[in-house]
């Protein structure tokens, strides 16, 4: 199992999500579950097709913080 940072943006009338260890994987939807569900599919078949290729799964790196201020 790999687990990976995703980033769900609301943009307009949409939201957009990607993962910053994946460039290039990326997924919309009408609402953020869609985006979610999307993007977890998205990396899914994105993974499968490194390993189908013989390529290195990145490692994930990536991590968020809140900062209250």
């Amino acid at each position: 199992m790999y687990r990976f940072l995703v980033i769900i943006e609301k943009a307009n009338g949409n939201y957009s999500a990607y993962s910053p260890d994946l460039p290039g994987c990326v997924a919309t939807g009408v609402t953020s579950a869609e985006a979610e569900k999307n993007i977890h599919e998205a990396i899914a078949i994105h993974v499968q097709g490194l390993k189908e290729d013989h390529l290195p799964i990145p490692e994930p790196l990536s991590f968020a913080e809140y900062v209250a201020v």
